[in-house]
């Protein structure tokens, strides 16, 4: 038996007369253009007149994208997805908003994409605001001097190359040199500063970050850091953006008065993400291929960076952008690029690679423009004369090798050398105390490690370290309060230095 309809022509005839006398919805104008070309990573779009540069545009089979180029009849697009998963013809519409990620303190602990989305399987991300990727750099009137220190708990960095809260230092250097340990072990060591990490792996391999992440997990560092990935795998368009989000979820943090630390790993592969995307554009190329902007996304990139004054929020944002060199080639396109904008470099040499000296921190070509004005004041007696003993011990080093008979003198400082460099020796994810770092710098530098064999002597700076951490208390708050070393302070030092190394060998070395 059927169901029998209740509704009536009656019923019909309210609610026509209902819709017609009621008021007219207002008109929604709405532009859909055609996707007539797709290429790796790009999309060509037309029939949208009205779009705007960096709009976001979004296709019919969901993937978004940005606008790149705007030429009179069409739109070169960058996507932000998969480009197999769009077909010629397909509709795209505008979204009148620009590129935005999540920001605020449920990021802390997560592992995210370029556009902020979850990466660890750990659930949605809820954001106190979205804020757009490309943001004005804070004005010089709302910039403050770099004067605190960021400690890396690298003897060789804080001591001869050191880094201030808001600056920009470039790190440096071959393929397998070190780069991004240097960069996680700034980030372990901020375990007890309360400075806010973020580390953004630009065009890494899958296994590389991970590796990173278990780093910091194991140093108890995740609830203060976001981990932004944006792998080889992942479309050209998400490396892009990935830096550019990294520095706005950062500022963030940086109005709330916070300090943050952005790690950028790295740079070379940002640029020849912005160059292939760039010459499937069809924009024409320059130096090795680059297009001319290149410069100038860098800067605007690494210009929002800086220590900021109460007017601006009263935080800062530290970067620490990495480049990748071939063949120790400082005079490549990107690296000079780079090294123009930052206020500093790191270098680390294959050269010291070789001779099994980590981390391979050159200090005849890293420099920090602006960090020794913010380096604690018991470093610096130590930093001035570490760079001269190095210097002329490398010098030596080289005149030695050709077995010409060495005086006294000659040898006494060949052996002084040897001691330092093995001084500034440390392995990965340890970073170390500055009270500790300054123990085992002076006592190499008054000779307390002088002729003992490289075994021996790591042994005896162990040693110094060691009893450092547990009788240097109030030297090492004195220290932390950026009061100078005073003469006592030095001696303590050196005799609690000279008990520490008299176990090694038994008291056979020179200054025992």
């Amino acid at each position: 038996m059927g169901i029998e309809s209740t509704y009536t022509n009656t019923d019909h005839d309210i609610l026509l007369k209902a819709l017609l006398d009621g008021p007219s919805p207002t008109p929604v104008l709405t532009e859909i253009g055609r996707v007539s070309e797709v290429g790796d990573g790009i999309a060509i779009v037309t029939g949208l007149a009205r779009a705007l540069s960096d709009e976001l545009l979004e296709f019919a089979s969901g993937v978004r994208g940005v606008v790149f180029d705007l030429e009179p009849d069409r739109l070169g697009v960058v996507l932000l997805g998969a480009s197999d998963r769009i077909t010629v013809g397909e509709g795209v519409r505008r979204t009148r908003h620009v590129v935005s990620v999540p920001v605020g303190p449920a990021l802390l602990g997560r592992v995210v994409d370029a556009l902020g989305r979850a990466r660890d399987g750990d659930g949605l991300i809820t954001a106190v605001a979205r804020r757009p990727i490309e943001a004005e750099a804070t004005e010089i009137l709302n910039r403050s001097a770099i004067t605190r220190p960021l400690a890396t708990g690298i003897k060789a960095i804080d001591a001869a190359v050191p880094v201030g809260l808001g600056q920009r230092e470039l790190i440096v250097g071959d393929r397998q040199t070190g780069k991004t340990s240097i960069a996680v072990d700034a980030i372990l060591n901020q375990q007890k500063t309360g400075v806010i990490c973020i580390y953004c792996a630009i065009g890494q391999r899958g296994d590389a970050v991970a590796k990173v992440i278990g780093a910091i997990k194991a140093g108890d560092m995740t609830q203060n850091t976001i981990v932004i990935s944006a792998g080889d795998e992942d479309p050209p368009g998400l490396s892009f953006i990935a830096p550019f989000a990294a520095m706005t979820m950062a500022e963030y943090f940086a109005d709330q008065g916070r300090d943050v630390l952005v790690v950028m790993d790295d740079l070379t592969h940002h640029a020849r993400s912005y160059r292939e995307l760039s010459l499937l554009l069809r924009r024409p190329p320059g130096r090795e291929a680059f297009p001319g902007d290149i410069f100038y996304l860098h800067a605007r990139l690494l210009e929002r960076a800086g220590n900021f004054t109460e007017q601006a929020g009263g935080g800062s944002i530290t970067a620490l952008p990495v480049v990748e060199t071939q063949a120790e080639n400082l005079s490549a396109y990107i690296p000079t690029n780079l090294i123009s904008i930052t206020d500093g470099q790191i270098y680390l040499s294959p050269r010291l690679v070789r001779k099994n000296q980590f981390p391979a921190v050159d200090l005849g070509v890293s420099v920090s423009r602006v960090g020794g004005k913010a380096q604690l004041r018991a470093f610096r007696d130590v930093a001035g004369n570490l760079r001269v003993t190095l210097s002329q011990f490398e010098e030596l080093e080289d005149f030695a090798r050709f077995g010409t008979r060495l005086d006294d003198a000659t040898t006494a400082r060949l052996a002084r050398g040897a001691a330092v460099r093995a001084a500034l020796r440390q392995p990965e994810r340890d970073p170390i105390a500055a009270a500790e770092q300054l123990a085992v710098l002076i006592a190499a530098m008054e000779g307390l490690f002088d002729g003992l064999p490289e075994a021996e002597a790591i042994a005896a700076m162990g040693r110094v370290r060691a009893a450092a951490a547990g009788a240097l208390g109030d030297i090492a708050t004195r220290i932390a309060a950026n009061e100078p070393l005073r003469d006592e302070d030095r001696e303590r030092i050196i005799e609690l230095a000279r008990g520490a190394g008299e176990a090694i060998g038994g008291g056979d070395g020179p200054d025992a």
